[in-house]
C-alpha cells in the first residue's frame, strides 16, 4: 500500500515539478521583461529548487564517450555482452585507428567490476570506470530494476547473485584466459564466495581480487548501517520494509525492497549535510556560478536515482551478511545452478593476490571490515596481499573523485600490473639486424635504466634489452632495438639494413612509454595512505 501511495504522489508532483521548471526558466529570460525586476533572480532560483526537490529521478547513462589512452583520445562503444533476467554485463570497448594505441589496448588487462545492488545503479560508479579504461580492458555488472523484471523470470535470491558473478568470470577467463576482478562495497562478500566456490571445485580463478570498502566483517566498527541491521529482526524487515510493486510497473506483483525506502535512509544518516548542498545550491544560482550549480545537479542526478532489491535478496543479504556473519564464521551454504549446496571456504583460494581497500572515515563499512577479508584468505600468501587505508577519504573517496584518481588507483593499477601474464613475443627482423648496434649503444642503455627512480616490470625488460638480442625477446626489447637502428650509436657498428616503419610501431614502444609515466610519478611527493604490501617476488 505504501508503494502505491508513493507513486500516486509521484504522478501528483510531477505536473508542479514541470511547471516549478518553466517558471524558473521564464524568470531567468532576459528577453522577458520580468527578468528585469529586483527579485528575478531570487525567484527564478526558487523555482528552480523546487523543480529538483520534486523531479523524477531516472537511471542515468555512463555517458564515457572518449578516453585517453598513452595520451592519445580512444573512442568508447558501450554494449551488452551477457544479458540475464537482473543483469547486465556491460563492456566498454576501446576504438583507435592509432597502431600503436591499438596494439597497447590489446595487451592490456582485463577487468570486471562488480558494481554495489544496494540501492543506486552501477553508474555510481562512472569515475571508477573511465579512470580504469586508461589501463584495462573493462567490464561491469549493470544491476537491472527489479521493479521492470517481470514475475515471470522467476525469484532472485543471494545465491543467484553469486552464481551470475561465476558465470561472468568463466566467461571472460574464457574469452581471454584470465581477468582480475574489483568489488565495490557491497559486492565484496558475494564476489569473496564466488571464488571461493570456483577455488574449491579446482576452476581457474582472478589473478587478482580487490575488494572496496565492503562489509566482509560488519562486526568490526559497526557503523549506522550495521547497527540497524543488528538491532533489527528479520522479521521486523520483512514486514516493514518489503513490499509489491504497483500494476503500473512490468514487474507488478513482485515483492521487492523499494528505491524510495532506500533514499530516505541515505538522506536521514546525514540530514543537515543535504540541507546545506540544497540551499548553496539556491545561492549559487541567485550568484549565476554555472560551475557548482551544474556539479550539484550532477550528483543528485546519480544520488537521487535509485533501484528496487527483490525482496528475496535483500532478506538473506541482511541476515547472512550482517546478523548471522555467516562468511566470517566459516558457515555459508551457497546452491549453485545445479542444485548443489556448497560450503564457502575462502581458504581454498590459492594462485590470486588479494588487496583491500578502505577509506579512514567510512561512515558506511568501518574500519578493519574490509581488511578481514586478509584473515580470512589464509591460502593466499602474505607477499600476494596487500591493504591500503586511504586518510581523509568517506566510503564514495575510495572509489571516486581526487583521492580515487590520485591515491587508490596508481596503486591499484600497478597491483593488477604485478601480477598481469608476462607475454612474450618473437623478434622482428629488424632486432637480429641491429644487434650490433645494441651493443654499440649498451653503456648509455644501461645508465638511463639504473636512472629510473622505481623498478618496474619494463625497467627489468629494458635491461634485458641491453643484452645481445636472440630470435626471442619480450616487448620492450623490440624497442630498444627500434630505438638503436633509428638513431646513430656513439661508435658506429657495421651499416644494417634500416628497419620499416611497420617494424617499428611494436608493442613495445607503448609499453616503454608507460614506464616513463610511471617513473614520473615515483617522483611525485608520497600519498596521504596507510599501506601494508610486500612485493610480490618477480
Amino acid at each position: 500500500m505504501l508503494y502505491q501511495i508513493f507513486e500516486t504522489q509521484r504522478s501528483i508532483m510531477e505536473p508542479f515539478s514541470d511547471l516549478a521548471q518553466a517558471a524558473a526558466k521564464l524568470y531567468s529570460n532576459p528577453l522577458n521583461p520580468m527578468a528585469q525586476t529586483p527579485l528575478a533572480q531570487r525567484v527564478s532560483a526558487g523555482y528552480a529548487l523546487m523543480h529538483r526537490l520534486g523531479k523524477d529521478y531516472v537511471k542515468p547513462e555512463f555517458g564515457i564517450r572518449t578516453v585517453k589512452v598513452n595520451q592519445t583520445e580512444v573512442a568508447i562503444h558501450e554494449r551488452i555482452e551477457i544479458d540475464k533476467p537482473f543483469c547486465e554485463l556491460r563492456r566498454f570497448k576501446r576504438f583507435s585507428d592509432d597502431p600503436e594505441t591499438l596494439t597497447m589496448i590489446k595487451a592490456q588487462p582485463v577487468v570486471l567490476i562488480v558494481a554495489p545492488l544496494s540501492g543506486h545503479y552501477a553508474t555510481l560508479l562512472r569515475d571508477t570506470v573511465k579512470t580504469m579504461l586508461q589501463d584495462h580492458k573493462v567490464y561491469i555488472t549493470d544491476w537491472k530494476n527489479a521493479r521492470l523484471v517481470p514475475l515471470s523470470d522467476g525469484e532472485f535470491h543471494l545465491d543467484d547473485y553469486i552464481n551470475y558473478v561465476q558465470e561472468f568470470l568463466r566467461h571472460l577467463q574464457t574469452k581471454y584466459g584470465h581477468c582480475h576482478v574489483v568489488s565495490v562495497c557491497q559486492p565484496t562478500v558475494p564476489v569473496m564466495a564466488a571464488v571461493s566456490l570456483m577455488a574449491s571445485r579446482g576452476e581457474k580463478i582472478p589473478l587478482t581480487m580487490t575488494m572496496m570498502g565492503g562489509p566482509i566483517d560488519a562486526r568490526k566498527s559497526p557503523t549506522s548501517v550495521n547497527n540497524l541491521a543488528t538491532n533489527k529482526s528479520y522479521e521486523w524487515f520483512e514486514n516493514n520494509v518489503i513490499y509489491r510493486v504497483p500494476p503500473s510497473f512490468p514487474g507488478a506483483g513482485r515483492r521487492v525492497y523499494p528505491g524510495f525506502l532506500q533514499y530516505t535512509g541515505f538522506v536521514a544518516m546525514n540530514p543537515d549535510r543535504h540541507a546545506k548542498s540544497h540551499y548553496d545550491y539556491f545561492k549559487d544560482l541567485i550568484k549565476g556560478d554555472d560551475a557548482s550549480t551544474e556539479a550539484h545537479r550532477k550528483f543528485y542526478d546519480e544520488y537521487n536515482a535509485v533501484l528496487d532489491m527483490d525482496a528475496d535478496y535483500y532478506l538473506e543479504t541482511i541476515a547472512t551478511v550482517f546478523q548471522d556473519f555467516k562468511l566470517v564464521n566459516g558457515t555459508w551454504d551457497v546452491k549453485g545452478v545445479d542444485g548443489k549446496i556448497e560450503r564457502v571456504r575462502p581458504q581454498d583460494i590459492k594462485g590470486t593476490a588479494l588487496m583491500t581497500v578502505e577509506g579512514e572515515l567510512d561512515d558506511i563499512s568501518g574500519s578493519g571490515q574490509t581488511r578481514a577479508a586478509q584473515d580470512l584468505c589464509s591460502g593466499v600468501p602474505a607477499s600476494e596481499r596487500q591493504h591500503l587505508e586511504v586518510q581523509g577519504a568517506g566510503h564514495y573517496g575510495i572509489f571516486s573523485g581526487r583521492r580515487w584518481r590520485e591515491i587508490v588507483y596508481p596503486q591499484l593499477v600497478q597491483f593488477v600490473l604485478n601480477h598481469a601474464p608476462k607475454a612474450k613475443v618473437a623478434a622482428p627482423k629488424a632486432v637480429t639486424a641491429a644487434s650490433a648496434t645494441i651493443s654499440a649503444a649498451a653503456p648509455a642503455a644501461a645508465k638511463a635504466v639504473d636512472q629510473a627512480p622505481v623498478k618496474t616490470p619494463a625497467k627489468t625488460a629494458a635491461k634485458a634489452a641491453i643484452k645481445p638480442a636472440t630470435t626471442s625477446v619480450t616487448k620492450p626489447v623490440a624497442k630498444v632495438a627500434a630505438k638503436a637502428v633509428a638513431a646513430p650509436a656513439a661508435n658506429p657498428a657495421p651499416k644494417a639494413a634500416a628497419p620499416t616503419k611497420a617494424a617499428a610501431k611494436t608493442p613495445a614502444k607503448a609499453v616503454a612509454k608507460a614506464a616513463a609515466k610511471n617513473s614520473k610519478a615515483a617522483t611525485q611527493p608520497p600519498s596521504p595512505v596507510k599501506t601494508t604490501w610486500v612485493a610480490p617476488k618477480a
